[in-house]
Parts: C-alpha cells; sequence; structure tokens
C-alpha cells in the first residue's frame, strides 16, 4: 500500500488528498510497491526559495522532487518528497488551456517518476519519461499533456 503524507503551506485551491492518492497509485503501480511519498503544496515564494537552493534557478517551478535515499542497512519505504506551487500550477494549466485538475495529475505523476529515478535530461531520456507519464495519463482518462490545445 502506498502512503502519502500532504502537507498544505499554501492559501491556493488544491485536490484533496484522496485525489492524490489515486494520482501516486497510477504512478507507482507495476514499478514501485509500498511507498511512503510526502507531498507538500507551497506558495511562489518557498517554491522560488527551494528552487535557488537546490537547483540553483530563479523563481518558482510548478514542482520539486527530493528522493529519498535511506543509509545502509535502514529499511524505510520512503520514496521522497514532493514539492507544489499550487498557485503555479493554476496558472500553467490556465495558460496551457489545460484543466487545472488535469495538470495537478501530470505534474504529480512527473515527480512521482522523478522519484523513481526517471529524468529528463537528455532527449531519449525525457522520450521515455513522456511516454510513461502519457500511459498513466491515459488509464486515469486524461489527454496527452504534451499535446497542443487545438489536437486535443
Amino acid at each position: 500500500m502506498n502512503l502519502i503524507e500532504l502537507q498544505v503551506a499554501t492559501e491556493a485551491e488544491h485536490p484533496e488528498p484522496a485525489t492524490f492518492q489515486v494520482w501516486v497509485d497510477a504512478a507507482l503501480a507495476g514499478r514501485e510497491a509500498d511507498s511512503e511519498i510526502v507531498i507538500r503544496l507551497v506558495d511562489e515564494t518557498e517554491s522560488a526559495e527551494l528552487n535557488g537552493q537546490y537547483r540553483q534557478k530563479a523563481g518558482p517551478t510548478n514542482i520539486l522532487s527530493f528522493p529519498f535515499e535511506a543509509p545502509p542497512g535502514v529499511e524505510m519505504d520512503l520514496l521522497g518528497d514532493l514539492v507544489v506551487c499550487a498557485p503555479l500550477i493554476a496558472r500553467e494549466a490556465a495558460e496551457q488551456g489545460k484543466s487545472v485538475e488535469h495538470h495537478w495529475a501530470h505534474i504529480t505523476v512527473h515527480g512521482v517518476l522523478h522519484l523513481l529515478g526517471y529524468d529528463h535530461v537528455d532527449e531519449l531520456e525525457a522520450e521515455q519519461m513522456e511516454s510513461l507519464e502519457i500511459e498513466i495519463l491515459e488509464k486515469l482518462d486524461i489527454a496527452n499533456p504534451y499535446m497542443e490545445e487545438h489536437e486535443r
């Protein structure tokens, strides 16, 4: 069973814990069992601070993923932490002409895949990760997030 801990540090609108659970379970299905993930919902200030501190990039970002690696000999199911900038998710969804809930789902799935070790640093990795995201979201009845608005 996958457990999530939802920490809300923003006044912005956000999905309910049960909704995050559905998305996390979909992303982990067949990939990881019995995992724990902390999801922290933040405002743009905290996101920008963390993005600067850990990625040396200015400004907020939609999601940050912090994989957890237990010290040798320590057994833990903690997969890691996701930090999601709630106001930025809403703004991006509007700018991209997407459902806010679908964008939340996509960003959550994207973050969970990062916790599992997937990345998009080079083109091949990006294609593999995007294909997995599309496959997972399709099972949730969510359209391909990489398609242009007029293609949906």
